[in-house]
């Protein structure tokens, strides 16, 4: 799928840190045409290496393909909210780069959970059996059936589904209560369930967004980042904790910043807790799940609220670089930038400008905003004073450059340009 460049209006949005619907409706077109293309290479890998995938998998996987491809006939925003789901991202990166064998054979197996959540959160009629690896049934971005130690072992499960209730019951125990889920709602899909072994993902507050601390590609396998951090077990999170921090970072930006605050609310897709490093928090964004937030729990609702815009920042740079190619490929060049202690290649100077730049708007904002707490009013200025220049430097680095592409470079002389009006932080309100 080809979309067209985006249009100048949008482009500009996008570099002023701020979104509209023209921008919004571009990112979301250049998120989906990508996971289509992504999901199609696929196909063609396992079609092309047949002989190398275990014959029970390729039977699978392609009876999978085919419930999906049903499914998406009759109810494609079902299909599509599914597969742009961040999670699926990480799969599909997953499973591409590894190569043949059972590793790849188990990441081929993950379709068939997809199809199932998709034709369950359509309502259509299913009577299947799938398998359940290590005693665990993840419905992508609905919640994980336990068949474990916990519930009594089993690795393939029944899934009975009937209109608006769904029957899942593990094999080999026929006298066991069923894991029952209900579709709530048929224009979302959205399902909640209860019974032995069932836990459903929590649903944040005011948004889209689900605390994702369940599905096994809410993080790559070997962690992220160095040293590797890898997600927090649902048995160690503080699910009320994490969800108050959410709702009162969302409290704070929406009496600071509306429009900032409706993106958050309406871009992120999954809020992934993260194992604790050291002192503070530190979020993450993976440029092959856009939308997914990865952070340890932040201390407050100021941190959260930086971490959210900061983050989701890294995601739409991500998204529209695959669109239009903003920097080369394959450069050696490292540069200094004031926000880190290590030289960055230019993707790094790039991406750190940008999300910081959000943040330089957002704390403008939060100086001046006379709904916004005192507290805040003050770091707020506090950081836009040292922020403020470092991003200056880092847009000079840029466009002193010759690794940026002229789309690229346009859109760091408009990002300037936002960089610009935004002036000296003003004295705070109040």
């Amino acid at each position: 799928m080809t979309l067209a460049p985006p249009h100048a209006e949008a482009f500009a949005e996008l570099a002023r840190t701020r979104s509209a619907t023209q921008s919004v409706s571009l990112l979301r077109s250049t998120l989906h045409a990508r996971r289509l293309l992504l999901l199609k290479a696929l196909l063609v890998r396992v079609h092309r290496q047949r002989d190398s995938v275990d014959p029970v998998v390729y039977r699978r996987f392609t009876e999978a393909w085919r419930l999906l491809e049903r499914i998406e006939r009759r109810h494609p925003a079902v299909v599509r909210d599914l597969l742009d789901y961040p999670t699926t991202g990480t799969w599909l990166a997953t499973a591409l780069n590894e190569p043949p064998g059972p590793l790849l054979d188990r990441h081929l197996a993950r379709l068939d959970l997809l199809a199932v959540t998709a034709a369950l959160r359509s309502g259509a009629p299913l009577d299947v059996t799938v398998d359940a690896p290590d005693g665990l049934l993840s419905l992508p971005g609905v919640g994980r059936l336990r068949t474990g130690p916990r519930a009594g072992h089993a690795d393939r499960v029944r899934i009975r589904a009937r209109s608006r209730t769904v029957r899942i019951r593990p094999e080999g125990h026929a006298r066991r209560p069923p894991v029952v889920l209900l579709l709530t709602d048929r224009r979302t899909g959205a399902l909640t369930g209860r019974g032995p072994g069932w836990t459903g993902l929590t649903v944040l507050s005011g948004s889209v967004a689900r605390l994702d601390d369940l599905d096994p590609y809410r993080v790559p396998p070997g962690g992220i980042g160095s040293p590797a951090r890898d997600g927090t077990e649902h048995s160690a999170t503080d699910r009320a904790a994490w969800s108050a921090c959410w709702r009162s970072a969302q409290t704070l930006l929406a009496r600071t910043d509306p429009a900032r605050a409706a993106e958050v609310r309406r871009a992120v897709r999954a809020l992934v807790p993260l194992v604790p490093r050291g002192p503070g928090s530190s979020g993450a964004t993976l440029s092959v799940a856009p939308g997914a937030v990865l952070t340890s729990l932040p201390s407050g609702a100021q941190d959260m609220a930086e971490t959210l815009v900061h983050e989701l920042h890294h995601s739409k740079l991500a998204t529209l670089h695959e669109l239009v190619p903003l920097y080369l490929p394959g450069r050696a060049a490292v540069h200094r930038v004031g926000w880190r202690s290590d030289p960055r290649p230019i993707a790094g100077v790039l991406h750190g400008a940008y999300a910081h730049l959000a943040l330089t708007d957002l704390w403008r904002r939060a100086g001046t905003a006379e709904s916004a707490p005192a507290p805040w009013r003050t770091s707020a200025g506090q950081q836009f004073d040292r922020i403020h220049d470092q991003v200056g430097e880092a847009l000079s680095i840029l466009l002193e450059s010759d690794e940026l592409t002229s789309e690229g470079r346009e859109f760091v002389h408009q990002m300037r340009r936002h960089h610009a009006s935004l002036g000296a932080a003003p004295r705070a309100a109040g």
